[in-house]
This record gives structure tokens, sequence and C-alpha cells, in this order.
């Protein structure tokens, strides 16, 4: 037992003394801003945010997103032969992709919200948190009150 721990011990002092050589070594080959104007990343994340900006994209996503999480409600309440079991952690986990959802929207309102009223990238942020945080109170407490969950 005591043999592991020491183990155990080594390999996580190891780790993190390869991982605080990996920085070092990043952190002296990086270039300042604006450098490379035209390198390989600008253009990947030029790319992506054309795409990103299309308004395709978004529908397509939203209707594979909406189709993912009908047919696993349909699948955990179907009659398809599932274990129990199986089912219950499907609908949970439908519970928990309709959640998340609404609670990425409302955070994303926020954050659009408070950009488009001027400020900053991290007032958005502290905005959309906040609306999040909020989002889970009431959700606690609504558990607390009558038990929504389970």
């Amino acid at each position: 037992m005591v043999s592991l721990t020491l183990l155990s011990t080594v390999l996580m002092g190891l780790l993190v003394v390869a991982t605080f050589v990996a920085v070092a070594q990043i952190g002296g080959q990086r270039t300042a801003p604006g450098a490379g104007s035209d390198s390989r990343y600008d253009a990947i994340v030029g790319t992506l945010g054309g795409i990103a900006r299309e308004p395709v994209t978004w529908a397509v996503g939203f209707v594979a997103i909406a189709v993912g999480i009908g047919a696993v409600a349909l699948l955990a309440v179907g009659n398809f032969g599932l274990p129990d079991g199986l089912s219950g952690s499907l609908l949970t986990v439908v519970y928990a992709a309709v959640g998340l959802l609404l609670t990425g929207f409302v955070f994303l309102g926020a954050y659009f919200g408070a950009r488009g009223r001027g400020l900053g990238n991290a007032h958005g942020v502290a905005a959309g948190s906040f609306a999040a945080g909020l989002v889970f109170l009431v959700l606690i407490a609504a558990q607390l009150l009558v038990g929504v969950i389970g």
C-alpha cells in the first residue's frame, strides 16, 4: 500500500515537472501579437467564423439538436426493449440536455445584451454568469420547495 502511494506521488511529481517544462518551452517560442498576420491560425479562425455567421449553420444545428433530443426522449419512454435502468438514465440525459440548453440561452442572452450596450467581453461574461447563476439558484429553490428533480 505504501509503495503504491509513493509511486503515485513520484508519477504526479514528474507530471508537474513535465507540465512546467512544456509551458516554459511554449512561452519561449511565442511571437508578438500581429507579427504573423497571415498565419494558419488566422486562416482557420476566419473560416470557422464565416461558417458560424451563416444562418444555415444555425438552422441545421437547431434541427440536429431538436431531433437528437427528441430521439433520445422517444427511446427513453418508448417500448423498445431497453432495460429499465437505461431508460431512466436516458430520460435523465434528456432533462439535463434541455436544462443546459436553456441555461446556455440565458447566458448568451445576457452576454449579447451586455455587449450590445457597449460593454466589454468581461462585462458580458459577468452578466451571463450572473444570469446562469440565477437560473441555478431558482432551480435549487424549486427543488427545496416542491422537489422538481427526481
